[in-house]
């Protein structure tokens, strides 16, 4: 499937019409779901639309594939990548070193923004909408990272959180797995209300530890 019209002409920045303006547009598009694994990124059709040239764009994608969020393949184009076992690994070492030290330390943590999201999964759960609870759930976890007030630790997470999403979707024939964290995540922003930071910090630790372990259970059955 080709994605490349989901970008569309109120995407475009006429101030900043460079490399890593679109790397930031393709990177929040994906981690919004707009992008899938495997969607091929028409390099045409994208530098029209954002209004690029085409080397600026391929800047991008130079960044993106860095990333490890697009892959090249010679003589066939640029795709959005679609994460394997190895990828699961790596995203979750980053995200338990993060996350559960935002949880602990972060200074602007909005507990009534994370009520809000709650209260958005636990709608998706009810109405057994998968892609709202995963929503949600990517929601969730960028905030915590946002208490950290760091532009860095932001930047670092919405690249994390663009894999993450393509993680997800590797789900997508799995819908229980979301619905395992609605309440998950209600248990932690409990413990945050109650003013017991790092036993939130430790017990997010040992849910992206479940997390990943299940992630990678089910990559393992889908090759075999």
């Amino acid at each position: 499937m080709n994605a490349t019209n989901s970008i569309s002409q109120q995407s475009k920045a006429p101030h900043a019409h460079s490399g890593p303006w679109a790397a930031s547009v393709l990177r929040r598009r994906i981690a919004e779901g707009e992008l899938l694994p495997g969607d091929k990124l028409s390099e045409q059709a994208l530098a029209e639309s954002l209004g690029l040239s085409r080397n600026t764009l391929r800047e991008s994608f130079t960044l993106l594939n860095s990333e490890l969020i697009i892959t090249r393949i010679p003589n066939r184009g640029v795709f959005v990548a679609s994460p394997d076992a190895d990828d699961v690994r790596e995203i979750y070492a980053v995200r338990r070193t993060v996350e559960p030290a935002c949880l602990a330390w972060g200074e602007g943590l909005d507990v009534d923004r994370l009520e809000e999201i709650i209260a958005e999964a636990r709608a998706g759960l009810a109405a057994g909408d998968v892609p709202r609870m995963a929503s949600a759930n990517q929601a969730f976890h960028e905030q915590l990272v946002a208490s950290s007030d760091s532009d860095l630790l932001q930047e670092l997470m919405g690249r994390v959180l663009a894999r993450m999403r393509l993680v997800f979707h590797a789900m997508s024939d799995a819908p229980d797995f979301h619905s395992h964290y609605v309440e998950r995540n209600a248990q932690l922003l409990e413990l945050l209300r109650a003013g017991k930071r790092m036993e939130a910090a430790q017990t997010l630790r040992d849910y992206l530890d479940t997390a990943e372990a299940e992630l990678l259970r089910h990559i393992e059955d889908r090759s075999n």
